[in-house]
């Protein structure tokens, strides 16, 4: 079995945290209300979520048309995996502030996580509609019409994101991962050789490179690749693998050569 790259991660805590000290900056006029929002919120970014829950919960109470209290209480629902829940409240919170980047965004992470693409594709838009230049919610998209197997729509996806946003790593990772799935492992080959132009600390696109020469028969090249690789990062969760590959490719020499060396 070749190497797999790793499983594409679902992203959302850094828009999260950019958003932990706005939020919590947001006064209630209700006095009442105000110290359950600031417990609520100081309880979410100690990452007490099931304490937290309960502070929103009353601040809703008071206040049934609170955006932070329902958003809050939709994020620690998303980190309790109670994706069926967050979905509920960032709804209504969307609902209370329908020009709100960041609701649509966790709305999409919500579905992903719950495993409805569909769901996520609706919020992504609208997330990128309303703030076109960030490249993460453009990112889930892609990964969200990958889900659905719209595997074209995908790379034009993160071929267009690419092109906006020529350092924005993820999307060329992304890429190349799908073009692998896909076996296009020549293309593969090339966007993975663009991250290392980007950043040649990238470690995970040797590895990368190495399969796809690995794939494509041409051995001497994914040795090379799978040494660099191993070399930077021997202690890799993916050097058990890669140790075995390049057992396995190890390039013997010809028969004929040995015996001219034996006379």
């Amino acid at each position: 079995m070749f190497f797999n790259s790793e499983k594409k991660t679902i992203i959302g805590k850094e828009s999260e945290e950019k958003l932990s000290s706005s939020n919590t900056n947001t006064l209630c006029t209700n006095p009442v209300k105000n110290s359950f929002c600031e417990k609520a919120n100081a309880l979410r970014l100690e990452n007490m979520f099931k304490e937290a829950v309960s502070s929103y919960l009353n601040a809703i109470l008071i206040d049934r048309n609170n955006f932070d209290s329902y958003f809050g209480l939709g994020i620690c629902y998303k980190h309790l995996k109670q994706y069926a829940k967050a979905i509920k409240y960032l709804d209504i919170a969307s609902s209370i502030n329908d020009k709100s980047y960041e609701v649509f965004f966790e709305l999409g992470i919500c579905h992903l996580l719950d495993g409805s693409p569909c769901g996520a594709i609706k919020n992504f838009v609208c997330a990128i509609q309303l703030n076109p230049d960030n490249p993460d919610a453009i990112l889930q998209l892609g990964m969200a019409h990958e889900m659905c197997e719209e595997y074209e729509l995908a790379l034009m996806i993160y071929q267009k994101l690419i092109e906006n946003s020529p350092g924005f790593i993820k999307a060329y990772d992304h890429k190349s991962t799908l073009l692998m799935k896909l076996g296009n492992y020549k293309e593969a080959s090339s966007v993975l050789h663009e991250i290392l132009k980007l950043n040649p600390n990238y470690y995970k696109a040797y590895a990368g490179i190495g399969v796809c020469f690995d794939k494509l028969g041409k051995r001497s090249n994914a040795q090379r690749y799978y040494r660099k690789f191993l070399s930077e990062k021997p202690f890799s969760h993916k050097a058990e693998f890669i140790k075995n590959r390049l057992d396995k490719i190890k390039i013997k020499k010809p028969f004929a050569s040995h015996l001219l060396l034996c006379k």
